[in-house]
């Protein structure tokens, strides 16, 4: 047979194997799952950089606006800086100087990822065509056999409250406040209303916060919620529980929040902080059988496959738990099961809380509200970061570690901590819980030697408690 006549090989049936929508912590770990795995993987992103909220918005800049905060207050409280002379008040544009830097560096070095591994970047709003075709900016179908939507999440902005107003912010805008205001209303004392709450505070801000609900962070362990309401209360945060929004009126001179008790408060500022909405609804959704409930959420299984199979969702577009830690995971998970290398989640029950007040929280397990619900027989390990030497010679004393585990088996059941560095420290516990059968006991931290001074020897001195109470 001729060259000529050989037959030609096939066209491949689509262009991708798969198609990622949105490149934060979710996308990037489906691609690079999926790439590195031998699949031909494409990315839309329709910000002019990657790496999603999580990089521009969210997890990094007020991350490193709170490390600012935190640093500076500190050296300004220092005695000797005192003694020195220093007596300054940063502006939020020089507390905010870095952000943009290291905002760059991870756009950078995430730039790299996907350049290494081949996965072209496609610019642009990106919806469905069908099941198996998205366009980008009504440009010409992208055809892939699996998609990943990871499109995230952005504040939920209620009708009636006028985010034009220079004093009405969101949790997306209020990094763009461009003077430090004498005080502010922090409207949801969720995860992200408390963390703002605690940092304008560091900062000697006034501070209202409003908590739709009875507690604070009802998800906690009731221990570290009555200390993380009583720290936030100690610093001088006014904490106003079971309320609810009449109406916002925005002035010139502030912004006042009616509230249904009556209540009237009037700051310098406002920040909404109650509530997510998914990023679906200029998605295509209408084109394809997947549907987006109220808040713009998408409903996947235990595989993180919608209801059409071949069509995946990852990290804050799904609803719960709204962590970028959890949302990489979960990309990932999804990446592997469309490779066939993994039929689970990945230990997505085993996603340890990070709450970055001041001080910071971190919880991974069962609370004794679960445990006594359950009828589990537990016994209460603690150890007070004022007793240990890391914490006396760091001056940062406020806090402690909790651990629970079972009076029979000594199996650890839960690690609740509260304090510097509590999301580093989480992470020693977490590995112990997950150790295969008698090897997660508490017995572990009593007879390892821990570095002194360090904060992690708060696992000896906690578990020593826990075990002394044995009978």
């Amino acid at each position: 047979m001729s060259a000529a006549a050989q037959p030609r090989p096939s066209e491949p049936k689509y262009d991708y194997d798969l198609f990622v929508i949105g490149t934060g912590p979710g996308g990037e770990g489906a691609a690079m799952q999926a790439a590195k795995g031998g699949m031909k993987v494409g990315v839309a992103e329709r910000y002019r950089q990657i790496g999603g909220g999580c990089t521009h918005w969210g997890t990094i800049p007020s991350k490193a606006l709170r490390y600012a905060v935190t640093s500076t207050m500190k050296s300004l409280k220092n005695p000797v800086m005192r003694e020195l002379g220093f007596s300054v008040a940063p502006t939020m544009e020089q507390l905010n100087r870095g952000t943009q830097t290291i905002i760059g560096r991870q756009v950078s070095m995430r730039q790299s990822f996907y350049d290494r591994n081949g996965v072209p970047i496609h610019r642009g709003q990106c919806r469905f065509v069908d099941e198996h075709s998205v366009s980008i900016d009504h440009g010409e179908p992208i055809t892939a056999a699996n998609f990943v939507i990871s499109t995230g999440s952005r504040p939920y902005r209620p009708p009636g409250v006028d985010f034009s107003h220079p004093r009405i912010f969101d949790s997306d805008t209020i990094l763009t406040m461009p003077e430090k205001p004498t005080s502010i209303t922090v409207y949801g004392a969720g995860v992200i209303g408390t963390e703002y709450a605690s940092m304008f505070r560091n900062l000697g801000i006034k501070v209202n916060l409003i908590n739709t609900r009875s507690k604070l962070l009802e998800f906690l362990d009731d221990e570290i919620i009555d200390a993380l309401s009583y720290h936030l209360r100690d610093q001088g945060v006014i904490i106003r529980h079971d309320e609810q929004m009449e109406r916002i009126e925005g002035k010139d001179d502030g912004v006042i929040l009616h509230l249904k008790s009556g209540k009237m408060l009037k700051t310098d500022v406002f920040l909404w902080a109650n509530g997510r909405q998914g990023n679906t609804d200029d998605l295509g959704l209408e084109n394809i059988p997947v549907e987006a409930n109220k808040r713009g959420q998408v409903v996947v299984d235990e595989h993180f496959q919608t209801c059409v199979p071949s069509i995946y969702a990852v990290g804050d577009v799904i609803g719960i738990p709204s962590l970028a830690s959890a949302a990489y995971t979960q990309g990932r998970s999804a990446g592997m099961h469309l490779l066939g290398q993994a039929d689970g989640n990945l230990r997505l029950n085993d996603i340890p809380t990070g709450i970055y007040t001041s001080p910071e929280i971190s919880s991974v397990g069962k609370t004794e509200r679960e445990l006594t619900d359950q009828c589990v027989p537990y016994e209460v390990g603690q150890a007070q970061f004022r007793s240990l030497a890391r914490a006396q010679i760091t001056g940062e004393t406020t806090g402690m570690l909790k651990l629970l585990f079972h009076r029979e088996t000594k199996e650890i059941l839960g690690v609740h901590c509260f304090g510097a560095n509590a999301s580093e420290i989480i992470h020693i516990g977490q590995a112990i819980m997950n150790q295969p059968g008698l090897q997660n006991t508490i017995e572990y931290f009593i007879e390892t030697t821990f570095n002194y001074p360090t904060m992690a020897e708060a696992y000896r001195v906690a578990a020593l408690n826990g075990i002394n109470r044995l009978f």
